[in-house]
């Protein structure tokens, strides 16, 4: 999970604050001197951490919050707001014009660059013909990296082998794109171990080539201190316009998170969360903010509600749970949604409060398979009507599933525990008719 460590440290500290009923302006330098650390250790930038500290102590320290009824929270108020503020305050979108954009993709090998192009493509394929162009002519299997996740995201892939020259295939892509309707092209360039000027005189020459719309860096997450180091020298040589974090599903200290936009002035334009091809989010500064401090990030859970249901499914189950007549037939179709929304441990740290209780957790995301064999053993006149499942009906159900007979009764009670629910929670289904706070989540 994204940020454990520092999320972790951040909560243990204000949890302090907030068992105070007042503050002194020591309790606050002492939790500040903390917070440093904190931020240090997770391989934030030096003179990052100075400043959001001096920033944050400049506002904590003054009468409103002293005489706050609630100045621990207050504290963390601030803290939430100038984190928000250092990545960026409010979410930047890709900068596309009418006609032809051409995107370069740049960063060092291992960054994950060929996926993210990928990614990339598959997500502004919603509403722009994107073209991939296999322009790294030096990495072995790079070409056919890009073709694969292409065909798998549904968008074309421009290559002409590693023979040419990189500036000529990027010519011709961007060619072969006018000609064939495409409106966005999106050029995998080559990386390095480490920045050299072989490197940047490639990109550079590129560059000077050809009209480049938008120069992304996309940098790996993991890698703190060094990602924000990296992006500062592309863009001191040959300038980008955007940055995108990858590998952000995994234990990220958050150093590059945190430092990036800070030092560098340019902003995260999205985020990648996981290893599939639609594992690709747009980057909220807000929400991220809130996921270090343990608060959860409920608005990415409602869009991944929302993405996995259609409207009609949506207002189905809100009849269904008005009614109460949710059955095993119903909690199938909940399994394969839950399964398009992402991993189970993503989504439940997602909601406010369950990060912390999920510290050393490791929830499989295998754990439906059980449940699933057990419904999937059922008679369909079982699983509409799971009252009619009696002791001999629950051993063949248990044979069929390679299960124990507790195994199904614990299912058919957590069902029926499921379905007492139902009729509380129906006040809640809206179906999506609100969208932004009118849809509640259907499971």
């Amino acid at each position: 999970m994204a940020f454990e460590g520092i999320s972790e440290k951040l909560q243990n500290i204000f949890k302090g604050l907030k068992s105070k009923g007042r503050l002194t302006e020591a309790d606050v330098k002492t939790a500040l001197r903390e917070v440093k650390m904190a931020l240090l250790e997770a391989d934030v930038n030096f003179r990052v951490v100075k400043q959001f500290v001096k920033s944050v102590e400049e506002r904590a320290i003054g009468q409103d919050v002293m005489n706050s009824l609630t100045p621990g929270q207050t504290v963390i108020k601030i803290v939430n707001e100038e984190l928000v503020k250092l990545m960026g305050s409010e979410p930047v979108r890709l900068p596309l014009h009418s006609g032809l954009n051409v995107l370069m993709m740049v960063g060092l090998n291992g960054a994950g660059k060929t996926t993210m192009s990928a990614k990339l493509g598959g997500e502004l394929k919603k509403y722009r013909r994107p073209l991939l162009v296999a322009a790294d002519v030096y990495r072995p299997a790079a070409i056919e990296q890009l073709q694969i996740n292409g065909g798998k995201v549904g968008v074309p892939v421009f290559t002409m082998g590693d023979k040419h020259n990189p500036v000529d295939i990027v010519k011709a892509a961007i060619e072969h794109a006018g000609k064939n309707g495409n409106d966005l092209v999106i050029v995998d360039t080559a990386g390095r171990q480490h920045i050299d000027e072989a490197l940047m005189e490639e990109l550079v020459a590129i560059k000077a080539a050809v009209k480049i719309d938008q120069t992304i860096l996309v940098v790996d997450a993991m890698t703190g201190q060094d990602a924000v180091n990296a992006a500062n020298s592309f863009n001191e040589r040959i300038g980008i316009d955007g940055v995108i974090l990858t590998k952000l599903d995994s234990d990220t200290r958050g150093g590059a998170a945190l430092s990036i936009r800070s030092v560098t002035g340019k902003p995260i334009l999205y985020s990648g969360v996981g290893e599939k091809l639609t594992d690709i989010e747009q980057f909220y500064p807000d929400r991220m903010a809130s996921r270090i401090l343990g608060m959860g990030d409920v608005m990415s859970l409602i869009e991944k509600a929302e993405a996995a249901y259609t409207d009609e499914q949506a207002d189905k189950l809100a009849k269904k749970f008005k009614k109460a007549e949710f059955d095993f037939n119903d909690m199938l179709e909940q399994f394969d949604q839950m399964k398009k929304m992402g991993s189970l441990q993503d989504i439940m740290g997602m909601i406010p409060g369950m990060g912390s209780k999920l510290k050393n957790v490791e929830i499989d995301d295998k754990a439906m398979n059980k449940p699933k064999a057990i419904i999937l053993s059922m008679t369909p006149k079982e699983r509409a009507n799971p009252k009619c499942i009696n002791p001999s009906r629950k051993r063949r159900i248990a044979a069929g599933a390679g299960v124990e007979v507790s195994d199904v009764n614990r299912l058919l009670n957590q069902f029926e525990q499921s379905k007492k629910m139902m009729k509380q929670m129906s006040g809640m289904m809206s179906g999506k008719g609100g969208r932004r706070g009118g849809f509640k989540f259907p499971f």
